[in-house]
């Protein structure tokens, strides 16, 4: 077993609306209470694959403290504080901590294809959120377009008190994560792999010890981290094989709305409905989907049944 703080598996929770274009917060409720009967070792709000970029700020507040009450202590909550101006996310990140938080997740300053933060202000920034006192998770995605090499990341962790864990989902991830583990030792508490999880054995054999994928079979890919962590890597990479193809579809041809159609199959949530521009599922996309997820017996098309 690893002695790190951070493993497992710590999904996504996606944001319900309603078929009128309108936050369900009745939803969201059965969201986090679905992910929690999942076996979430924790839960990330907010993210990308909550549509955080289709939000108001109002309507970001009103979740955040939906969720942070509703799960109760029951499981860890990160919220998710990114914004290409520091002050900010540092208030964003104020807010979290005042309202129970475990943790924030910021990726580092942009602001579409060709407005990004230097890797010296990329630290500035981080440096800002982790005076705030909670725990830091650095999301190194390719969406920002923002390069965060191993030893800047490592530079964060030694010498950014509240800046240990990494969720780490770029092109390469492996060599990425067992480079910043070399570089960071112990001071990295929590080594993250992403993007739905479609490289993850690869990166636990490369020192990630959790997972943040979607909510889509949390359950699955926590069994996969629990097996390998215990040391039966030969069962993880088995039950691994068994997902694989579902992973691949989501990341390939579903994105975030994949969790989204597979809980209003199960019952959870009464629409997959996402605001626009973002088009819904083509159908023979969905009827896939949902085909795939009933051969792994995915808990979520079970779950409000």
């Amino acid at each position: 077993m690893t002695n790190r703080a951070y493993a497992g598996a710590w999904p996504v929770a996606p944001t319900p609306f309603s078929e009128n274009g309108a936050v369900d917060f009745e939803g969201m409720r059965r969201v986090l209470d679905c992910m929690i009967d999942q076996k979430a070792n924790g839960i990330c709000i907010l993210a990308n694959y909550s549509e955080q970029f289709l939000l108001s700020d109002e309507e970001r507040s009103e979740l955040s403290r939906l969720c942070l009450e509703h799960v109760a202590g029951r499981t860890p909550v990160i919220l998710t504080v990114s914004h290409f101006a520091t002050d900010i996310a540092v208030e964003r990140t104020r807010f979290a901590k005042d309202l129970g938080a475990a943790a924030v997740m910021a990726m580092p300053p942009y602001h579409g294809a060709l407005l990004k933060g230097s890797q010296e202000q990329t630290f500035e920034q981080f440096s800002r959120i982790g005076e705030v006192g909670i725990p830091v998770m650095v999301q190194d995605a390719p969406l920002s377009g923002v390069d965060m090499p191993a030893d800047l990341l490592a530079k964060m962790a030694r010498e950014l008190e509240w800046v240990r864990l990494f969720k780490i989902e770029c092109p390469g991830a492996a060599s990425k994560l067992r480079k910043l583990l070399e570089l960071g030792g112990d001071l990295i508490e929590g080594p993250f792999d992403g993007e739905e999880g479609i490289t993850l054995l690869a990166d636990l054999d490369a020192g990630a010890t959790g997972c943040m994928s979607s909510a889509l079979i949390p359950e699955l890919i926590g069994e996969v981290v629990s097996l390998y962590l215990c040391g039966r890597r030969d069962a993880a990479e088995a039950a691994y094989n068994r997902i694989l193809p579902v992973i691949n579809f989501e990341n390939r041809q579903c994105g975030f709305r994949a969790a989204k159609s597979a809980m209003q199959a199960g019952g959870v949530i009464k629409s997959d409905f996402c605001r626009h521009p973002i088009p819904p599922l083509p159908v023979e996309t969905k009827n896939t989907l949902l085909a795939m997820l009933s051969q792994v017996d995915a808990a979520t098309l079970n779950w409000g049944r």
